[in-house]
């Protein structure tokens, strides 16, 4: 099927040039927080996040009394990201040289690489680099104050979280607490996809955040020109169905689907070795390297592929290496992978990720499609496409097939807004004759009547940084999922349903800080979900349903629109007569219960039904917003009964 998300960029060079000190464009802007004890870097993949952290801790050793630096990243192969790296030569003070016997991202036993982490702490070395394994088991064995005057940074931050079986996040917890050390955190997304926070409200309001979008990013890059996000539906094995996606020519990560999934054929070995014979006939794997070269029935060219799947430590160990050292884009044509290749793997010739199965968690979409964000001078168009299994209306699996195509589309049209530019929203009163417009720091505004600023510097700090993370929660939620296919009035979405998960998500906030959450986030996906468009001199928002004149925009006209309906109308198009049935018929199994909040929104428009068409709204009707105004009234009347048996 086509992309349902298809983003342009400019092309400017800007993300990658540097200043004086050898600094890009992201690198400037952590830079400039230098000084803060806790800082969180909210950046994409390839934006250099690693450099940043260095050009930090060697400010803080050098200028700032730290006497330490440890960086704890989730697994080995990350680590190299942090090695001696030469700083002065482009401006910098100072070079990076960690010593390699405190680099302990290398296979052997944790006992050995805790003995290792302690005597480094007694010793006059000033860089440690391990994983978050080693981090763990280490803190078992120090006092919260042997951390004093150290930088701990953690990479990938999205790994902690405050449940109380988040080993990680509890050494971050008590590290805050019981010592005087400095944290740098570091992540592409800090949505997880699941329901814990990574850190408790008080903890994450100590963090001075930086954040470089991914729009940012990729308009910045010098080849890089557009990114598509595609999703293509199979009936029966996906390793049948995966070639027809797949094109050998470009430069590909395959992610099969862990084996608990649905999509999973249940072997992972079998189904490499079906990907491979779908491709071509293997002549032979390299004893030295460990790539696999393989003959294309297509092509009759040789296709290198790179089996990460495979688990034998001395064969993964062997391919990893040679995948860390290629310098061309010959050196390797596909990587199959299952859990790897993802957090900070690069590969800048990648052209296109291909995933099979739904990732619940955005943050995992972004580190999967970052992989092929890489800018790089082979392509000028990034790809990523995900295999989802299509539900078949007579397997008892229809429910599970149905939440994860909803997922999956959600999750694109969110990956749509976190790669679209940003615009900045503000009130607009009657008397005013101002026009939407450009402000002085170069970003879009525009101006919305009736729309509520935040109150509060916790509000503006959520709108600021974490509005599409909020979206994401609020996106994959289940009771939205279930009001997305248009059975739900928008305005019972955007008023009761979106306020009470931030509600949930930010307890401490007010009722008034809420609602101006709620405003940005649905005025932004409005917005974002629709394309602007110029006549004259006037500009129009073009939308699933209409458009609209930006000059004429006000809060209860976009509290009117379906947020979803971008969604809905996708999935409708995506998919045969029966399919649709099935998933229409599996979210009225499972419809989200009346409140007394959507019945009264709801009632006016009752009214409004019946002096429309001179009927009350039928319980049988086809159209999902007509049968639900027909439930509101059953509710109502049911409300009346029972106000009346207790009078």
């Amino acid at each position: 099927m086509p992309d349902i998300v298809h983003v342009t960029y400019q092309q400017t060079g800007k993300s990658k040039s540097t200043n004086a000190y050898g600094m890009r464009e992201m690198q400037q802007k952590a830079f400039e927080a230098r000084t803060a004890q806790y800082l969180l870097i909210k950046a994409p993949p390839a934006s250099g996040k690693s450099r940043a952290l260095m050009f930090i801790g060697l400010d803080k050793l050098i200028n700032q009394d730290i006497k330490k630096v440890i960086v704890a990243v989730p697994e080995r192969s990350i680590g190299s990201s942090f090695s001696k790296t030469e700083l002065k030569k482009f401006g910098f003070f100072a070079d990076w040289e960690p010593n390699p016997r405190y680099n302990l991202c290398t296979p052997g036993v944790e006992k050995s690489k805790v003995t290792a982490f302690l005597n480094f702490l007694e010793s006059d070395e000033k860089i440690l680099i391990c994983t978050h394994a080693t981090l763990r088991f280490a803190f078992d064995a120090i006092d919260e104050k042997q951390l004093n005057e150290c930088l701990l940074a953690i990479d990938e931050f999205h790994h902690v979280s405050v449940d109380g079986d988040n080993k990680l996040g509890m050494v971050l917890s008590s590290v805050m607490e019981k010592s005087t050390a400095h944290v740098v955190a570091m992540t592409g997304s800090f949505f997880r996809g699941d329901s814990v926070p990574i850190l408790l409200p008080e903890d994450e309001a100590k963090f001075i955040k930086v954040k470089y979008d991914y729009y940012q990013q990729l308009n910045g890059y010098d080849y890089l020109k557009s990114l598509g996000i595609g999703y293509h539906f199979y009936q029966g094995k996906y390793t049948a169905a995966i070639h027809e996606v797949l094109d050998e020519n470009k430069k590909t990560i395959i992610h099969i689907p862990s084996v608990n999934s649905g999509e999973s054929e249940k072997d992972k070995y079998e189904e490499v070795g079906r990907i491979i014979d779908g491709i071509g006939k293997e002549s032979y794997q390299d004893p030295d390297t460990g790539v696999i070269y393989v003959t294309s029935t297509l092509s009759r060219k040789q296709i290198k592929i790179a089996d990460l799947v495979y688990d034998d430590p001395k064969s993964r160990d062997k391919i990893q290496n040679y995948l860390r050292n290629i310098t061309s884009v010959d050196d390797i044509d596909i990587i199959i992978a299952l859990g790897m290749a993802k957090e900070g793997f690069d590969w800048p010739y990648c052209e296109h990720a291909l995933t099979v199965g739904y990732r619940g968690s955005l943050t995992e979409i972004i580190q999967i499609i970052g992989r092929a964000t890489r800018d790089s001078d082979n392509k000028s168009h990034s790809q990523f496409t995900n295999l989802i299994a299509q539900p078949d209306a007579e397997d008892d699996l229809v429910k599970l097939s149905v939440n994860n195509m909803l997922k999956a589309i959600t999750a694109s049209l969110l990956m749509e807004q976190v790669l679209a530019p940003n615009f900045k929203f503000k009130p607009k009163y009657p008397e005013e004759d101002e026009v939407d417009g450009v402000e002085e720091d170069g970003a879009d505004y525009i101006t919305v009547r009736g729309f509520k600023l935040p109150s509060s510097q916790r509000a503006k700090d959520i709108i600021e940084s974490d509005i599409n993370d909020l979206k994401a929660k609020i996106m994959q939620d289940d009771t939205m999922l279930k009001a997305m296919p248009g059975n739900v009035d928008p305005e019972v979405i955007n008023k009761v349903l979106i306020p009470k998960i931030i509600k949930e998500t930010y307890p401490d906030l007010t009722d008034e800080e809420v609602e101006a959450v709620r405003q940005h986030i649905v005025v932004d996906s409005v917005v974002k979900n629709g394309t602007i468009e110029e006549v004259g001199d006037k500009r129009f928002i073009r939308y699933a349903a209409g458009f609209v004149n930006i000059d004429e925009l006000n809060i209860d006209l976009i509290d009117t629109i379906n947020p979803f309906q971008k969604a809905f109308e996708i999935l409708s198009k995506s998919v045969t007569a029966s399919v649709f049935k099935a998933i229409q018929e599996t979210i009225d199994a499972t419809r989200i219960t009346m409140t007394e909040e959507e019945a009264i929104i709801l009632w006016p428009k009752i009214k409004n039904w019946i002096t429309k068409t001179g009927e009350q709204p039928s319980i049988q009707a086809f159209d999902p917003q007509e049968r639900r105004l027909a439930e509101a009234i059953i509710f109502l009347k049911e409300q009346k009964r029972k106000a009346a048996t207790n009078e």
